[in-house]
């Protein structure tokens, strides 16, 4: 296996593939997301996972597996991205109060040689208990999740959150390393 690359400067991702003892560098992808599109499809997901990837990868000169990743959270077929700011992660974590809800984490693998790609989505389910405005007011001042899609990040939530986690916990996190490993095979 050749060189691979990181199209990502999530601290997350970056941990998550650190554990696959997988060796790699990071560019972060300059690729526009857009941020208008509400309604959920792994289609869409999918595709701002590649063109993440295709962005690093059309400015890579050297032969690599360029890794793309993006991360949704899903309430009722609607996709809740990263919060505007901290009013707009209160309301999202009031909508997930006592709800179960999708954390779909979409891979892309570009490689460089030739451009071609793999894609993948894998969704894992996430319950979440009923949530007081204290424990939701408290979260957000002290964790300030804007930078999370759903406006959490399930590794740090208190106890009391999550009622139950089925599927890959590292995906809700942000990179599923089984798939991507199968994808980069």
């Amino acid at each position: 296996m050749g060189k691979i690359i990181l199209a990502s400067s999530s601290p997350r991702r970056q941990n998550i593939l650190k554990e696959t003892n997988l060796k790699f560098e990071v560019i972060p992808s300059k690729y526009e997301e857009d941020h208008t599109q509400t309604v959920f499809s792994y289609e869409f997901i999918e595709n701002l996972a590649y063109n993440k990837a295709l962005e690093v990868a059309n400015r890579t000169t050297e032969e690599a597996l360029v890794i793309g990743a993006d991360t949704v959270v899903v309430l009722d077929n609607e996709i809740l991205g990263k919060p505007k700011d901290a009013d707009d992660a209160v309301n999202m974590l009031k909508r997930l109060s006592g709800r179960t809800h999708k954390v779909v984490t979409a891979i892309a693998v570009i490689n460089t040689k030739d451009k071609s790609g793999k894609k993948t989505a894998v969704t894992s389910i996430v319950e979440f208990e009923n949530l007081t405005d204290e424990m939701i007011n408290a979260y957000v001042r002290d964790y300030k999740p804007l930078d999370k899609a759903g406006s959490y990040g399930i590794q740090e939530l208190p106890s009391g959150f999550v009622k139950n986690v089925e599927g890959s916990f590292k995906n809700i996190i942000g990179l599923c390393p089984d798939a991507l490993l199968k994808l980069i095979a």
